[in-house]
């Protein structure tokens, strides 16, 4: 990917404005699908049963959040080349190393409690996959609980902050015009986080799908547990104790 990233960001080297702004927001939405962000949305968002709708919005209060942190603390790099210490920066990559974790585990207890054993309903002619609790829930009917959209702010905001060091920001800081670089900067946030709640969409128009419902109770623990593996390599290469290539 940094490849590609750097192939994008030739083409602003003394561009005019139309063109650093069109190379911004490719970057944008490339950098959405770094691997951390789709392990991130993946179990932010799995077995809600409120479908696309949902997904979206939550996959657009995360991005929000990702493209506060990443504007406000990749400013001083694109006008002052002032960088974070590293040890702050490999602080925030532990850290969203450990955010992947938390939702990793979070969304393999959730299995483990049955959460995600589902029935299907008929509703004016058209199935529904509905998810059940059957662990002396009192209303047996109810859905998994959802985040709230604080919470996918708060998760958005822990992986700006890990962005700030990306290759995004480090390119868009080379635009000589300051101007330019704080337009770019702020195009590349923006389209982080449209091209963040259209992937998240997307997961939840597959998810929220019968057959996927269907099965979701035995696609959950793969999930879960490639999401945890994932978390704990980002969390070590973070630290200098795995190969780390972010």
């Amino acid at each position: 990917m940094f490849g590609l990233d750097h192939w994008l960001a030739g083409f602003s080297d003394g561009g005019t404005l139309l063109v650093v702004a069109g190379v911004a927001l490719l970057l944008g939405l490339r950098h959405a699908t770094d691997p951390d962000h789709l392990a991130a949305v993946t179990t932010l968002i799995a077995g809600k049963e409120r479908g696309t709708r949902h997904a979206f919005r939550l996959g657009a209060v995360w991005g929000a959040g990702h493209a506060t942190s990443l504007f406000a603390l990749g400013l001083p790099i694109v006008l002052f080349k002032s960088y974070l210490p590293e040890s702050v920066q490999e602080g925030a990559e532990t850290l969203i190393g450990g955010v992947i974790v938390a939702l990793a585990v979070w969304l393999l207890v959730r299995w483990r409690r049955g959460l995600f054993h589902v029935h299907l309903h008929a509703h004016d002619g058209s199935a529904h996959a509905h998810g059940h609790l059957h662990e002396g829930d009192s209303h047996p009917h109810r859905g998994a609980r959802a985040r709230t959209p604080l919470q996918a702010y708060g998760i958005g905001l822990v992986h700006g902050i890990g962005g700030t060091a990306g290759v995004g920001v480090l390119l868009l800081a080379t635009i000589h015009s300051h101007a330019i670089a704080v337009v770019a900067l702020a195009i590349f946030a923006l389209f982080t986080a449209v091209s963040m709640a259209l992937l998240s969409a997307g997961f939840g128009l597959t998810l929220s799908r019968a057959p996927v419902q269907r099965w979701f109770h035995r696609i959950a623990p793969v999930l879960g547990f490639a999401s945890l593996a994932f978390g704990i390599w980002y969390a070590l290469g973070a630290q200098g104790l795995a190969p780390y290539y972010f």
